[in-house]
Order: structure tokens, then sequence, then C-alpha cells
């Protein structure tokens, strides 16, 4: 009767932190860049169940495993790059291939794959107010005005005579190994991390002007799963109330006879 509690309770909670998941997947599925999450569960303390007789105890047969509580493992984040948007801003930018835009924050260096810029108050190319976007070698790009071209990542302005002067390259940054082991999503679209970036070669990664990548959240499947979890989530809090109610009745009724 009491591993029940345990049962439900646990998908409860576990199915209440999925919904977390999935609605911040919703939200995001119009911020460049966002890659999406996926949580995990699994069984905790699992136990093995035993079969004797009534009164040679001696000798059992086992019955199999189980479990009496669900939680949830760990939270994945989906790296697959997302489809493109080309929107025409002259301060947007898309990567094509792996790597990372670096912005210099004020927690330190962050990497994003939001490549919707802006220009402050000094004429530096920005992400969202959070940091300086990095140029080659780690210093900031400065856009003095918007008559400017972009080929292969690397800004050139054009002066009053005409004449063309490069302001700046775009840096884009890789790590070795699998980016669930080696990078930390943080709010905004920002990654940390403790691994040594390599820089990315031209070619290898193409920087794409007047374009953002898309969120690879589909509304589809964040509306099927939140589905799904909440039906979940309401059939165990149902069972739970069940529970509960026979409990009651073995205690007061039962218990006075």
């Amino acid at each position: 009767m009491y591993q029940g509690f345990y049962n439900l309770t646990s998908g409860m909670l576990t199915q209440q932190r999925n919904l977390n998941t999935v609605s911040n997947n919703m939200v995001n599925i119009q911020t460049p860049g966002y890659k999406s999450d996926r949580m995990v569960s699994s069984t905790f303390q699992e136990e093995m169940l035993y079969r004797t007789g009534r009164t040679d105890k001696s000798r059992y047969t086992e019955l199999g495993i189980t479990s009496k509580i669900r939680t949830a493992q760990r939270t994945y984040v989906n790296y697959e790059q997302g489809s493109f948007n080309p929107t025409g801003g002259i301060y947007d930018f898309a990567l094509s291939g792996n790597g990372f835009f670096c912005i210099d924050t004020p927690d330190g260096v962050r990497y994003t794959r939001n490549g919707s810029f802006r220009v402050d108050e000094e004429g530096y190319l920005t992400l969202n107010n959070l940091g300086r976007v990095q140029g080659a070698g780690g210093q900031p790009i400065q856009i003095s005005n918007e008559d400017f071209a972009v080929t292969n990542g690397t800004i050139y302005g054009v002066d009053a005579d005409g004449t063309a002067r490069e302001l700046g390259t775009l840096r884009v940054v890789d790590f070795e190994g699998e980016y669930q082991d080696v990078m930390h999503k943080e709010d905004y679209g920002l990654y940390s991390t403790d691994a040594a970036p390599r820089e990315v070669m031209q070619g290898d990664t193409a920087v794409i002007w007047k374009t953002l990548e898309r969120s690879n959240a589909d509304m589809v499947d964040e509306m099927t799963s939140m589905i799904t979890s909440q039906r979940a989530l309401q059939s165990a809090a149902q069972m739970l109330k069940m529970y509960d109610q026979v409990m009651n009745k073995s205690a007061n009724d039962i218990g006075r006879m």
C-alpha cells in the first residue's frame, strides 16, 4: 500500500520537472540559436522481490526487481543546428557548422549561437547588452556607421572617400569532445566551459550575414510532450487521492471494528 505513495508522488515530481523543461523550450521557440533541452528520468533505490514458503523461510524464489521512486536523472541539451532565417538585418549573423560566437561578459567569456547583435553607444558590436562580441585576438569590434559589408565573417567599413578598411573578424571557436560533457548552459542562450577553445578555421564553419539561426525546438513536439506530461501528472494526482481515501478508511472505519 505504502509503495503506491512513493511511486505516485515521485512520478508527479518528475512530470512537474519535465513540464518546466518543456515550458522553457516553448518560451524560447523564437530565440535565435536556442538549443532545446530534454529531461531524462530513471528509477531510484531498486530492490529485489522474493517469495518464500509459509513455514520454511530458508528457500526463496526471485520474483523480479522493483523500484519505489522515479526521479529526474539529467537534462540533456540538443546541440543540433537549427534552420536559417534570412532577416536582412545588418547586425544579424548565423553559423553554418560547429562553433560558437565569443562574448565578453562581466563574468568572463561566454559562448553563444545567437547572432542577433546590436551596437552600443560607443559603436561596439554587442549581444543584448550582455557583453561585447569578440573579434580575432579577443578584441571587440567597433563599427562606426551602418555603411559596411561582411565577407566570411570579416567586417569591412567604408570611409567617406569610398576606401574599404577592415574593422575586424568575428571570432568563432569550437571545443574538443562532446558538447554535453564540456559545455554548461546558462541563461540568455549563453554557455560556459572550462575547456580550452580552439579557433575555427575558415571553411570549416561559415558565417552567414543578415541571417539568424532559428531555435531547434519544435512546437509540435513540445506541445505533444507537454500534453503527455500533464495527463500523467493528473492521473497520478487522482490515484494519490484514491490512496489517501483508502488509508483514511482503514485508519478510521476499519480501525474501530
